[in-house]
């Protein structure tokens, strides 16, 4: 959820101007941290416009509206606490909320919507969803409830994302990472990008940093979306963005080198030797590593510096879950 960062002597004019404004998120309470103070806001573009930064920050709610904070604090009227146990994590992109059924609260779906329904009022459809299917990494997805539609635009960290969930993979979930690597970036740096779906990562970016970002992918679909989205946040962004259709494996070969890698990894493709290979300062790598094989994969990746003649330092940082003891993490490799 989005917070300014105002200067703690500048925080009630700013609070009084975001609530004539309309922007101000009374439902949160400001949050205090040395000299400066972080004041809720609502997801809305205006907040970016105002000369502050803006960042995704968990804030307390009040406790008046604490009942509504999330959804299992909503159904706990509804459902048992046997029930409320099987509760799965959900995902809003957009104004779509997609959601998992365990066969334990397959007779408490309606419950389920009308909970959703009442912590996102703004939501129009909800989507049940199904397994990953083919080489994008798409999923089968039903709809249980609202319009007819899995196309949305998904709005994070000041950037507009056009998302089509029956044809491009989207993860809402790594709007946090996004926003770190935005952060480490500096101006002027020349960025890859391969596996670059609908450019979450690029428009990111390019929003906060004056840089240039080469993108590569290779689900048609997806690329079409990602030039839509180049055009639908053009004043945005600070940065330049090439997107390239092709694989991969076939282009970046034929690339220069870049200051700065980042690679999204779809699970089950290997890219270490082909990105680190393209890596001139840093390589941003994601993979799905079992916790008992961290340090393996760590290892893995020196020893692949070592081969291409790179002195490197690994950090590997776990991202979000996949499943039990499978997570999904983030090797941020330092060059020289």
């Amino acid at each position: 959820m989005p917070a300014l960062k105002v200067p703690r002597q500048e925080a009630e004019p700013v609070k009084r101007r975001l609530k004539k404004l309309g922007l101000y998120d009374g439902k949160r309470r400001p949050k205090r941290e040395d000299d400066f103070v972080f004041l809720p806001v609502i997801e809305d573009e205006r907040v970016y416009s105002l000369g502050y930064e803006v960042l995704p920050i968990e804030l307390p709610f009040r406790p008046a509206r604490q009942i509504y904070k999330n959804l299992e604090s909503v159904l706990a009227e509804r459902l048992s606490r046997e029930e409320l146990k099987h509760l799965r994590r959900y995902d809003v992109i957009g104004d779509i909320a997609v959601i998992q059924v365990p066969p334990e609260l397959e007779h408490r779906v309606g419950d389920i919507v009308w909970g959703l329904r009442k912590v996102h009022p703004f939501l129009r459809v909800i989507a049940r969803k199904g397994f990953h299917e083919g080489a994008f990494r798409i999923r089968d997805y039903s709809i249980i409830w609202g319009e007819k539609r899995l196309e949305t635009v998904h709005r994070e960290n000041g950037v507009e994302i056009k998302v089509d969930l029956s044809k491009a993979f989207f993860n809402p979930r790594m709007k946090g990472e996004r926003y770190r690597l935005a952060q480490m970036v500096k101006d002027g740096e020349r960025i890859l990008i391969p596996f670059a779906g609908v450019l979450p990562y690029a428009l990111v970016i390019a929003r906060y940093r004056k840089v240039k970002i080469t993108a590569v992918e290779l689900n048609r679909e997806a690329y079409e979306l990602g030039l839509e989205n180049i055009e639908r946040n053009g004043k945005r962004l600070k940065g330049e963005i090439e997107f390239i259709y092709g694989d991969a494996f076939k282009v970046l070969p034929e690339l220069p080198t870049y200051d700065r890698v980042i690679s999204p990894t779809p699970r089950g493709v290997d890219a270490l030797s082909l990105t680190l290979s393209k890596a001139e300062k840093w390589l941003h790598y994601y993979d799905f590593v079992h916790e008992e094989e961290i340090e393996t994969f760590r290892a893995r990746i020196l020893e692949e510096c070592r081969k291409l003649g790179k002195e490197c330092s690994v950090r590997v940082k776990k991202v979000s879950d996949f499943k039990p003891h499978v997570f999904k993490v983030c090797a941020d490799v330092k060059i020289g």
